[in-house]
């Protein structure tokens, strides 16, 4: 193959890596300036999305405006717990800071009591104020309980089903459960996007999630990732963002 086909194949597949990563960049303590540089950093490797805490909604919306990068921001992290009401202004107020798209922890203590009803009304209100990916813990839940729980995130209206999210009980050693959970996410509500994300932090790893079925991939370690795609070193990570 000639070396100028070899640069363009390479740039497209870098290209399409890049644009099924939400950049994750989840950092409580992280002041405005080092929010304002991951943002930056989405900016420049044109990432599919970027998702950040609540209270950086509004920094990250600031430079990533004039994209079309989506602003994600996570709600109710880790199990969902915190009452309608507040989830409900909590998505709110997302979407007043610029937010594009909202990443929302499902009810996982009331679904794992059977309260179906409760999950579904919850996420349905939710759905009607922003594009909503659902975060439904597959690490928490019984293969049978994956698939319940996909069929009402899509009832739901939601737009993604999503696997994980800070303190996901499966680690980088079970991502052959993650992707089984995938698969079963992706057979259980068709015509919905599967998000997968936890431990997701090289390219075998994205590839392995891809071929379960996955549409988005949800990381820390996206700029990890497109430079090993490159063939290029990446800076050790050094500052405190949690590493999803």
């Amino acid at each position: 193959m000639p070396y100028y086909l070899f640069l363009i194949k390479n740039y497209i597949k870098v290209m399409n890596i890049a644009k099924i990563i939400d950049q994750t960049y989840l950092n409580k303590t992280a002041g405005e300036e080092e929010i304002k540089k991951a943002a930056e950093e989405t900016k420049k490797y044109n990432f599919r999305g970027f998702c950040v805490f609540p209270e950086h909604t509004k920094i990250a919306k600031e430079v990533l405006k004039d994209t079309d990068i989506r602003v994600t921001t996570l709600i109710d992290e880790p199990t969902g717990t915190s009452p309608h009401e507040k989830r409900v202004e909590m998505v709110k107020k997302a979407k007043e800071d610029g937010s594009d798209e909202v990443d929302v922890v499902m009810k996982i203590d009331a679904f794992k009591n059977k309260k179906y009803d409760e999950v579904l009304d919850d996420l349905k209100e939710i759905c009607e104020i922003l594009p909503t990916k659902v975060i439904i813990g597959s690490g928490y839940l019984t293969d049978e309980e994956i698939k319940k729980a996909s069929e009402i995130v899509k009832e739901a209206g939601a737009i993604c089903v999503k696997t994980a999210t800070v303190e996901d009980p499966l680690d980088r050693s079970e991502l052959d459960e993650k992707a089984k959970h995938v698969r079963t996410m992706k057979e259980s509500a068709p015509g919905l996007l599967v998000k997968a994300a936890g431990s997701i932090r090289k390219m075998v790893d994205l590839e392995m999630m891809l071929e379960a079925g996955a549409d988005i991939i949800g990381t820390s370690s996206g700029v990890e990732i497109v430079n090993e795609a490159r063939g290029t070193k990446s800076n050790k990570i050094k500052d405190g963002r949690i590493i999803e």
